[in-house]
């Protein structure tokens, strides 16, 4: 994708959602952390759900160590990986308060140290709770940097460092979200909904979905059968 282009996908997308954000539900930056680690392959719904009782309940590290690894479990059994992540939820929280004095380090490193923090969650966390300007590749941005030519790679580190190199002010803050967003919600994994994207024409994408019930699709489908 051109530099021109680069800056009016970002433009266009930003017209659409003018203040994007994540969609996780959080009290402060801790359960933010937590929320963001829970999230790991779950859907940011299914975590509010879980969450909603558990941070009105915890709300911070000592609260968390207190509750103790089978009471988190209760609060979060409908999420994929639980006890992993329960164990992984209770060990951070004793970190940061050994280590941190129960507060979250403004510092990528320093949670990618956490138990069960990567460099995504980490960077999740250093754009939402600390407002750096970082590129966190979950599975929406990965798909949405490559199939539209943003930034294309093959993994989640090369599409990162391509999106850091190619994305102008002042888009940079909010890139991420807007990608997610995007992908969530219009550039769907199984079939985008190219007839209503705003970005259609810069996308490298093809061919281009066709709407719903118009002559193009039933075309499409017809080519798709006889080519069985």
């Amino acid at each position: 994708m051109k530099r021109s282009d680069v800056a009016e996908f970002y433009r266009r997308l930003a017209e659409r959602t003018p203040n994007p954000e994540t969609e996780l539900n959080f009290v402060n930056d801790y359960t933010l952390l937590v929320a963001v680690v829970l999230s790991a392959q779950a859907t940011d719904a299914s975590v509010n759900i879980a969450t909603r009782d558990l941070f009105a309940q915890v709300q911070d590290p000592a609260a968390m160590v207190a509750l103790g690894e089978e009471g988190l479990k209760a609060h979060i059994k409908t999420i994929g990986l639980f006890n992993t992540k329960a164990k992984n939820v209770i060990a951070l929280s004793r970190a940061l308060l050994e280590e941190h004095g129960g507060t979250v380090p403004a510092d990528r490193e320093a949670l990618e140290r956490l138990p069960g923090v990567g460099r995504k969650t980490a960077n999740v966390v250093m754009n939402c709770a600390f407002g750096v300007e970082t590129f966190a590749v979950d599975t929406h941005v990965f798909r949405v940097s490559n199939r539209t030519g943003l930034a294309s790679g093959k993994d989640v580190l090369e599409v990162e460092r391509k999106l850091d190199r190619v994305t102008p002010q002042p888009f940079r803050r909010d890139a991420h979200h807007l990608l997610i967003l995007h992908g969530r919600y219009v550039c769907k994994a199984r079939k985008p909904e190219c007839w209503r994207c705003v970005v259609a024409d810069l996308c490298a994408y093809r061919p281009k979905t066709p709407p719903p019930g118009s002559e193009a699709e039933a075309r499409a489908l017809s080519e798709k059968r006889r080519m069985r």
